[in-house]
């Protein structure tokens, strides 16, 4: 029997001004928001909760040609470009709690991040143990502090970041990571506590680089588009 329940939360709100209407904005022959949504299916398990988190009836009804049913819409004082991940993570918490329903954790999956597939999602699961604030998908950063990454000292030149300097290879520094938006395993108590940037107990799911764009700009989306074109 599992114990653990999970709530499989995709946020998706209709405005975009990089992409616009991109949630919808077909994929590879699909819409992007159905991309999440049937990975949502194939990793949840029985008594596991599926929500877009929209504003926009038109995602919506997208969402729910996959399979899923959307019991509530976001407000919109939570789909504005100052409204953070948090705040849309504890209003669909205590949509459910007012239910009577209650999670282990919180599964997020970004549609934006369109080359992420189901194995990517069942290794940052199968890192989560209630006893961490989080799991989260990285990528290895593209600068190293140790190697490529400067800052300018007191008199204006350059030095590196991290380190005496004398790492000559890239290989040869420390490896450095960072977020790639793809996956994040929030534990629910934790996030009751505060945002994720309290959290301090963080394990990091290693994803390729190939796998790893974030559509931002329709560069971005040219680029995966491409990417996963070239893989079917």
């Amino acid at each position: 029997m599992n114990t653990i329940k999970t709530l499989w939360l995709i946020p998706a709100r209709g405005s975009s001004k990089g992409i616009p209407h991109k949630n919808i904005r077909l994929f590879c022959g699909k819409p992007l928001v159905c991309r999440a949504a049937e990975q949502a299916l194939e990793c949840s398990c029985p008594g596991d909760e599926i929500l877009v988190s929209t504003d926009s009836t038109e995602i919506k009804e997208a969402a729910e040609s996959c399979g899923i049913k959307i019991p509530f819409l976001r407000p919109a004082s939570l789909a504005t470009d100052s409204a953070s991940s948090y705040s849309v993570i504890m209003h669909a918490l205590e949509a459910y709690e007012s239910q009577g329903i209650v999670f282990s954790r919180v599964v997020l999956l970004q549609p934006t991040s369109p080359l992420r597939n189901v194995g990517d999602i069942n290794n940052a699961l199968d890192l989560w143990t209630p006893g961490i604030d989080m799991v989260v998908s990285v990528c290895e950063a593209r600068t190293n502090p140790y190697y490529n990454g400067f800052e300018t000292g007191d008199e204006g030149f350059l030095h590196v970041s991290k380190g005496d300097g004398h790492i000559t290879r890239r290989q040869d520094a420390p490896k450095v990571w960072e977020y790639n938006g793809a996956v994040y395993v929030m534990t629910v108590e934790s996030l009751k506590k505060g945002p994720m940037s309290l959290f301090k107990k963080i394990l990091p799911s290693p994803m390729p680089a190939e796998r790893s764009v974030d559509l931002d700009t329709p560069l971005d989306w040219v680029i995966a588009e491409t990417i996963c074109s070239q893989k079917q």
